[in-house]
């Protein structure tokens, strides 16, 4: 497998994780008691976003070394997916 594909994998992986990650524990400024004039309550109080950035690069990397260990350790292949449908 190139590296540009494991890069480009790598990449869609990264961001499908993220918006999985990015909900868990944020809490609104409603949530907080500090609604300041001008603010949405529902806005995130403290979002803790290079936290999240570092946990979805980690899960990423884990994720993209299972389909790269698959494809060429174990000869994955796409006409292996057939077989799983329902």
């Amino acid at each position: 497998m190139p590296i540009y594909s494991i890069l480009a994998v790598y990449f869609i992986i990264w961001w499908l994780v993220l918006f999985v990650v990015l909900p868990f524990g944020v809490r609104t400024h409603a949530e907080e008691g500090n609604v300041v004039l001008g603010t949405t309550p529902s806005a995130p109080a403290n979002l803790n976003l290079p936290r999240k950035m570092i946990i979805t690069s980690i899960i990423s990397a884990i994720v993209v070394y299972g389909i790269w260990y698959g494809y060429v350790k174990m000869g994955w292949t796409a006409e292996m997916l057939g077989r799983f449908s329902f």
